[in-house]
This record gives structure tokens, sequence and C-alpha cells, in this order.
């Protein structure tokens, strides 16, 4: 392997790029595997093959074009994971429709404005979820259902909005049921063919909405060939063929469940498994033995409520082979246990962001373990990588610490009707600018130390939390911490350590401070331990750093410190 000496590195292009959409590529696959399991929902209890699949998308496909939606037009899903969701990601790519991904956290403000700001004409809902009525929702957002026909909706809050299809079997006043949707169709439909057959690789197929933390949410408009090639690519990675079964447990809403787990598997004739429609620890377990699934995907946090489950020792996992650990940074104790007590030996790391389709950064199967469990891996194919200085945008040495930067196939179309914000984004030369710190080795591994906006100051001395929070994980009593600044009056910020404690273990704050001493430099020990049962987390299992910095300003009674 050759060696690096400065922080930029390239993808191998041995393999190539797919240039045909996925709707063309799914076809080619249901004919090549057209009795191969393609998709199990457990929950649902509902299983197809692959030409079953084919055929159903192509009816769902066909049932759209009838609804008046013309390729381009953009149709909104806002429900968890369900056959339901694969048909409209399959259907919408054959027939050129853009799908627009719609976080099921979403409350009716949100809701109206991620309609209203692609121009959705179609929303598919699910109709509840929890305490969560979601019929309710679109109601009050659209009370104009109460009498309107189907595909006739004329709402003042989402004027573009025609049609609501709900995935309920009970009738509901202005919409349509998901069965009444399918039932319009015909799987040989002539039209959807020759729509097909004008769309092109490059076309915008998805819209997925960034997390809204800084700001209104931006639209990242991703391609056909962004999207599915990154599956593919995945898929390599994890070494997937026919015969893998890959147990989906996190959202398809969002890049990792439909890209990482349904393109992924799709591209190689591999079997998706839905455990259930939301994460549920015991649901993943039992799937697992069920269905001998071979791979496992899961944030951080799945991974560790799996591991505690009071009945994790029941369950044959012998079948589990790979999978991929990704979301947000994986603590190298928790991927170690993954590997050990879940038979997971080939479970791979992956990096990156819904503006690159997402994926930069994977490890293989054959990586070593401690490489594996230590970085994000190395550039994914047809890609380049680099890490620069933040202000200067200056290409740094191996091993120093600055902003992540991606360029290649993956980067995406643009925001949505956004073009200032997508200039900010992707640099005049392609760069997409992620925002993450990071160093990559002699090697072309790379390691992830955080956001730029996570960097703590204290006193001058620039502390990436990552590293601490890797270094608590050794504590014999800590199940999972995550680490924040918090404003201070005499250094600038101080270090402050959420901690979630094994079952059965009592420590108190200072135990954790003097576990510290000695073996960290004195201005990373945290100032502010608290110990909780659980982290703010966005719905993909993101932990919300920004929701625990204000609940300590707020319980500290401190407010932020101005520099002149």
């Amino acid at each position: 392997m050759r060696k690096l000496e400065t922080s930029h590195d390239a993808g191998s292009t041995a393999v190539p790029l797919i240039e045909e959409t996925i709707g063309r590529h799914f076809e080619a696959m249901a004919r090549r595997f057209p009795d191969r399991d393609a998709l199990v929902s457990r929950h649902q209890r509902r299983r197809f093959t692959y030409r079953e699949l084919d055929t159903a998308s192509s009816q769902l496909a066909s049932g759209l074009m009838r609804c008046g939606l013309a390729a381009g037009a953009r149709v909104g899903i806002w429900a968890h994971n369900s056959y339901e969701w694969l048909l409209m990601q399959l259907a919408t790519a054959k027939a050129g429709l853009i799908l627009v991904n719609i976080n099921p956290a979403y409350r009716v403000t949100e809701l109206e404005y991620a309609l209203n700001k692609v121009g959705c004409k179609l929303l598919v809902t699910m109709t509840a979820f929890k305490t969560s009525d979601y019929l309710a929702i679109v109601r009050e957002l659209a009370p104009e259902l109460a009498t309107a026909t189907p595909g006739r909706l004329h709402c003042a809050r989402a004027p573009q909005l025609q049609w609501v299809v709900q995935l309920g079997e009970r009738p509901e006043p202005g919409m349509l049921s998901f069965a009444e949707l399918m039932a319009k169709g015909d799987e040989a439909d002539p039209a959807v063919k020759k729509v097909g057959a004008a769309l092109k690789a490059t076309d915008p197929i998805n819209i997925q909405f960034t997390s809204g933390t800084t700001g209104f949410p931006k639209g990242a408009t991703l391609t056909h060939r962004n999207i599915l090639n990154n599956g593919f690519f995945i898929g390599e990675a994890m070494k997937l063929s026919e015969h893998d079964r890959l147990c989906i447990p996190v959202p398809l809403y969002h890049c990792f469940g439909m890209v990482l787990g349904n393109l992924a598997c799709l591209t190689h004739g591999a079997a998706i498994v839905y455990p259930n429609d939301g994460f549920d620890p015991l649901a993943v377990l039992e799937t697992v033995q069920a269905e001998r699934c071979t791979g496992l995907h899961g944030v951080p946090t799945m991974f560790i409520a799996e591991l505690a489950h009071p009945r994790f020792d029941e369950f044959d996992l012998s079948s589990l082979r790979t999978g991929i650990m990704a979301g947000s940074p994986c603590p190298i104790e928790v991927m170690k246990q993954v590997v050990s007590r879940m038979r997971m030996s080939e479970v791979t790391i992956a990096y990156g962001m819904t503006e690159t389709s997402p994926v930069s950064c994977q490890s293989t199967t054959d990586t070593p373990l401690e490489t594996r469990v230590s970085t994000v891996g190395r550039v994914h194919p047809h890609l380049e990588i680099k890490v620069v200085d933040p202000e200067t945008r200056a290409l740094l040495p191996v091993g120093a610490t600055g902003e992540f930067c991606t360029k290649g196939y993956s980067v995406m179309h643009g925001y949505w009707g956004d073009s200032e914000k997508t200039a900010e984004a992707i640099d005049d030369e392609g760069w997409m600018h992620t925002g993450d710190l990071a160093t990559m080795d002699g090697r072309g591994y790379v390691n992830i130390v955080g956001r730029i906006k996570d960097m703590v100051i204290r006193g001058g001395e620039n502390v990436y939390p990552r590293e601490i929070e890797e270094f608590l994980y050794c504590h014999p009593a800590v199940s999972d911490v995550q680490v924040v600044g918090v404003p201070d009056a005499k250094y600038g910020e101080e270090l402050c350590a959420w901690i979630v404690l094994k079952p059965g273990h009592h420590v108190e704050a200072e135990d954790i401070r003097a576990f510290c001493k000695g073996q960290i430099a004195h201005y990373k020990v945290p100032r502010y331990v608290r110990f909780v049962d659980r982290f703010p987390m966005t719905i993909t299992g993101k932990i919300q750093k920004f929701v625990m910095r204000d609940i300590m300003k707020a319980e500290l009674n401190i407010a932020e410190q101005r520099t002149a």
C-alpha cells in the first residue's frame, strides 16, 4: 500500500460506475433472480420475491402516473418502515417521480414547510404510530379534505398538494387508500416503460431534508446515479451477494435505510428484512434468528440496546456475518462487543452525509479489526477525499486535524430551490465541505473526530469530545457517554459528560473525574458529570448535542460567553 504525505486520497476506478436508472437496474436484477426473496416485512407478514416486487412496483408506478403525475413531479412519503415504503421507492424511480422523504417526527408546521418547499403534489402518509395520529395532523394542515374529492384537493396551506394517500384500510374523506392507488395501476402499462426509457441516470430522483438544527431544513436533491452507485459500492464493501439477508431496523426515510439498506441489497440480489416499523431491540434479535439474517445495520445506540437487552443470550445470532455501524461516531468498545458477542466478524464502519448519497468512506470486511474499530475506513471507489484547514481551505499534511471534504459522483445535485446554500456547501471545484473534523493517516484511513461546531475550546486548548468519549467508554460502569462544551466565564468553555450507566452499577461524578486523573490531560477532564437514562436524539439515532448543551446552560444558569 502506498504511503500518503498529504491528507488527500482517491478511490479505485477498477469497477465502473453504473450509468443507468434505478428502475432499469432493478428490472435487470429481477430477471436475474426472479424467485429469490427480495423483501420480508416481518411486522406486516408480507414477503416478495424479486419478480413479485418488480411486478408490484410497476403496477404502483402506473397508478401514480394515472393520478396525473408526470416525470419530475414531487411525491412525499411520511411513514415508518413498511413494504409500501419500498414499493414507493421503486415505483417513483420507474416513473421518474422525485420521492421526498419526510421525517416521521415532523408535526404540522414542519410538514407544511417540507411540502411547500419542494412542491409535493401527492403525499403518502401512515395513519398512526404509538401516540402520534398522523391523519389528524394531515387534517389540521388540510381541513379541506373533509369535503374534497380525492385528487382534487385545494389546500390553502399547501396549494400544490392534490392527492393524499393513507396507509390504512378504513376509508378516509378526501383520501385514497394505498390499495386504491395500487388498483389504479396496471403492471403491464406501456406508459411506464415509455417514461422509463426516457429517463437519465443524472435525473433527480430523491429529496431528503437535512436536520435543520441550525435553521430551516434544506432539501438535499439526489439523482439515480448518486444513490444507485453508492448503494452498490456499499454492498461491495460488505461482500453482499444473492445469498445474504440483511436486517434493516434503521429508518427508510433516511439514507441509512434506503441506500445502505435497500439499494445495497437490491444491487446484489440480497434479501431485505424489516424487523418492525420502528426500532425495537427485541424484534431485531427475534428477526435475525427467525430469518437467519447474515447482516444487520444500526447506529451505535441501537447496537448498545440490543447488546443490553435482558434476553440477548436467548437468541441464536450465528448466521450473522456483516452489517454496518454508522450514523454517529462508533465507540470502539461497542464495536468490539458487536464483533465478539453478535458474531459480526465482518461488520463494517461507514461514514458520510445525506448530501453525499451518503457514504464517502467505509471499512471492508477484511480491514484489520483494530483499524476497523478505530477509523471509518478509506475512500469509496470513484471518489476523492481530503482534509483541509477550515479557515484557509489549504490541504493539510497526514495526521493533521481539519475539515473533511469529498468530491465525485456522490455529491448531491444541490439543495432544492436554494442555490445560495448549495454554493456555500459545494465549492467551485466540486468539493463538498462537510463541516466534520477529521484526520487521515498515511494509509488513507480516516478518523472523524467531531463536528467543527462541536469542538470545545477550553482556555485556548482545542478539545475534541470524541477523544474523551472513547476514554470514558473504558470505565467498567459506563454503558454510553456523550461529551459537550458549556459556556464558562473563566475558560470560555468547560466540558460536560452525560453518562448512561450499565445496569446494577452506581458511581458518583467524582469517581468519573478520579478515573480521568493522570490518564488524560487535566484540561480534558469533564468539570460537569450528569448521569442520565438516555440522550436526546433524532429519530435516526443521532445524538442532539445542541439540546444537551441548552439543558446544561439552563441547569447551571449560565449564558454564552461573547468575545469582542
